[in-house]
């Protein structure tokens, strides 16, 4: 088996774990991270499949190609995160409507979703410190 049937076998074997990832987890997170895996199944492959005249050298066209799909594929990530991260706090789950477990609680516990939603004035409180005015709760 040459070095190059095995960057195949190596990106077909990560495009089928991050494809199931994404298709058997419901947390958003877990889907992202999936489909970064896939993305990076087809990067091998496709540095694996492109053309070569002399097997020790490769074709900077494809290397290129993939170096763009891999800054885009970072552009995207960070934007579907922040957008899990909104459906996070917005919802109080990090989950789809139409992907949650059916033993998942109907409500989340109140202090999940204040450490979702990031607002410190609810922990301020209940530990006695001073709120943004410097008034002491109470």
């Amino acid at each position: 088996m040459t070095p190059l049937d095995l960057y195949t076998l190596a990106g077909v074997i990560l495009f089928a774990a991050g494809i199931h990832a994404t298709l058997a987890r419901a947390h958003l997170v877990w889907k992202v991270l999936g489909l970064n895996v896939a993305g990076g199944g087809i990067f091998l492959v496709l540095l694996a499949a492109s053309p070569r005249v002399d097997p020790a050298v490769a074709d900077p066209v494809p290397q290129a190609m993939v170096l763009t799909g891999i800054v885009v594929a970072v552009a995207a990530s960070a934007l579907a995160l922040g957008l899990a991260l909104r459906v996070a706090v917005r919802t109080g789950q990090p989950f789809l409507p139409e992907d949650l477990p059916e033993d998942l609680p109907a409500e989340l516990p109140e202090d999940l979703l204040e450490d979702l939603a990031g607002d410190g004035a609810g922990n301020a409180a209940a530990d006695g410190a001073p709120d943004a005015a410097g008034d002491a709760p109470g």
